[in-house]
């Protein structure tokens, strides 16, 4: 087992409040992804510890979410839309271009430099630019396939452009 994680005292103090309300472990697990980008191993047993909430029921809250992640984000976070109006038109091959660019396997989230992180969601809010993605934020819209040599490499080098 690594380190145990360091909880800032705004987190501690969260934990301490939450610990012994109903519903206290989404909420304190919230709290731990606010803070470190993700929930990792040694973060949920610190939870299952402070609050006397077996192991195996964090876990089991975490993967029954999509919301939590288990893997540290990378620097740059690639957000791509699987909605229906995105989806049909192309964002898969989008998806998969973008894994393919930056050597992910399916189901790898972040690279192993740790830069880039890409990851489905289900809508942006944006269908009317369709398909699209995100970058830190900034949304890229009627994109194809090979809009995602220019997007990483804009990220790369720190000036993200909408694509022509």
């Amino acid at each position: 087992m690594n380190a145990q994680p360091s909880f800032s005292d705004s987190l501690n103090s969260f934990i301490a409040d939450w610990k012994n309300k109903p519903g206290n472990l989404i909420m304190i697990l919230h709290k731990v992804q606010e803070e470190f980008g993700y929930i990792s191993k040694e973060a949920a047993q610190e939870v299952s510890i402070r609050t006397g909430i077996p192991l195996a029921n964090v876990y089991g809250t975490m993967s029954f979410y999509h919301f939590f992640k288990t893997e540290k984000p990378g620097k740059h976070k690639i957000c791509i839309c699987l909605g229906t109006a995105c989806y049909l038109k192309g964002s898969q091959d989008i998806l998969d271009e973008s894994r393919s660019l930056l050597g992910l396997t399916e189901g790898q989230v972040t690279g192993a430099d740790g830069e880039f992180s890409v990851e489905p969601v289900r809508c942006i809010g944006c269908c009317g630019l369709a398909p699209v993605l995100s970058v830190n934020g900034i949304v890229h819209g009627k994109l194809k396939r090979e809009d995602m040599t220019k997007i990483i490499a804009d990220c790369r080098t720190q000036e993200q452009k909408m694509p022509d």
